[in-house]
C-alpha cells in the first residue's frame, strides 16, 4: 500500500514542495516523463500535475495527499456554486499551511481611475483567471459585475479594452506597476498547503500520513527556530531567558574554571533579530552564538 501526493509540477510551488519533502527524508526515483516519482525509502510517490488539477485528483481518488496553493483550493471549492449544478462545494481537509508560495488575490484597476469603494465598480467588466472566486467576492458585496475569464495574461485586459479591471494573483506588485496599474483591495490571502480529501484513509495509509506529519512538522519549526549559545553570569539567568524569543527553559551547564558564570544553550521557536543580540549583551551575557536548526522532532 503506497500513499500518492501530488504537487505542481512546473512553476513557483514545485521545487519548493520538492524541496520540502527532500527536508522530511523522502528519496525519489524519477520516471522517464518526469511526471512521477517512486519513493525509495518510504512506500510514498509523488504525482506532478497541473496546479488547478491537483483538487480534482484528491477529490476523484486519483491520489490521497496534495499540495497546492489556497488560492486553488479555494477556486475549486466554489465551482459547483458557479456552474449552474445542484451541488455541494467540493470540500478539502487542509492538513498543514507549509509557508512558502505566499500571494493574494486582488482587485487592481488603471492608475488614473480614483477607487473609493468597490459599489463604484457595479455594472463594470472583471477580468480573471480565478472567476469563481471573484464572483463570490462581489456577491458579499453586493455589487452586480460582468466577470470574463482568460486563462493568462489578465494584467493587459485593461490596455486591451477586454475588460475595465482585474482580479488576479499579486506576489511583489510588479507586474501591476508595469502594466500601469494599482492594487485596490485584497480579496484573498494565499500560501502553499497540504490537503486530503474529507474521506478517511485506511490504517496503513494514515500511519504513513501520520509518520509524515510528524516530519514535516519537525522541518517547518525548524525553518523558523534559531539555535543560541551565550555565556551568562548565574544571578542574570532568568533576565537572559526572559529575553530569547519563544524559550519556556533554556539548558544551563556550568563554565570550568568559573563559579559565577554558566553557559546557556537554548532553542528560540521564533525569529531572533539584531536587537535580540544586543539586548542579551545589555543584560550581561557574552559570546553569543545564534545556529540554524535542520531538523527537530518534538
Amino acid at each position: 500500500m503506497r500513499l500518492k501526493i501530488a504537487i505542481q509540477k512546473s512553476g513557483r510551488l514545485s521545487d519548493k514542495s520538492l524541496d520540502l519533502l527532500n527536508k522530511c527524508g523522502l528519496e525519489y526515483t524519477r520516471s522517464k516523463n518526469s511526471l512521477f516519482c517512486y519513493g525509495r525509502n518510504l512506500p510514498i510517490d509523488l504525482l506532478l500535475m497541473r496546479n488547478d488539477d491537483i483538487p480534482k485528483l484528491l477529490l476523484g481518488g486519483v491520489c490521497d495527499l496534495g499540495i497546492v496553493g489556497e488560492n486553488i483550493e479555494t477556486e475549486y471549492s466554489l465551482e459547483p456554486v458557479y456552474n449552474g449544478e445542484e451541488a455541494e462545494r467540493h470540500s478539502l481537509s487542509k492538513l498543514r499551511s507549509l509557508g512558502f508560495g505566499q500571494c493574494r488575490l486582488s482587485l487592481a484597476g488603471p492608475k488614473e481611475t480614483e477607487f473609493r469603494n468597490v459599489e463604484q465598480l457595479e455594472g463594470s467588466r472583471i477580468a480573471t483567471s480565478y472567476p469563481n472566486t471573484t464572483r463570490e467576492f462581489f456577491k458579499r458585496q453586493g455589487v452586480g459585475v460582468k466577470v470574463t475569464e482568460l486563462a493568462g495574461s489578465v494584467e493587459i485586459a485593461p490596455g486591451l479594452g477586454i475588460a475595465d479591471y482585474i482580479v488576479d494573483l499579486v506576489s511583489t506588485g510588479s507586474t501591476l506597476e508595469a502594466n500601469k496599474l494599482d492594487e485596490w483591495a485584497v480579496i484573498l490571502e494565499s500560501r502553499a498547503a497540504l490537503y486530503q480529501p474529507n474521506s478517511p484513509l485506511n490504517s496503513e495509509k494514515q500511519a504513513l500520513l501520520d509518520r509524515l506529519l510528524q516530519r514535516l512538522d519537525g522541518v517547518l519549526q525548524a525553518r523558523e527556530s534559531k539555535y543560541v549559545m551565550l555565556h551568562a553570569p548565574k544571578d542574570h539567568i532568568q533576565a537572559i531567558t526572559d529575553l530569547l524569543p519563544g524559550v519556556d527553559t533554556p539548558t544551563v551547564l556550568p563554565l570550568q574554571g568559573s563559579d559565577d558564570r554558566v553557559a546557556v544553550h537554548a532553542v528560540c521557536t521564533e525569529s531572533v533579530f539584531w536587537e535580540h543580540l544586543e539586548s542579551l549583551k545589555e543584560a550581561g551575557a557574552s559570546s553569543i552564538l545564534v545556529l540554524p536548526v535542520e531538523k527537530m522532532l518534538a
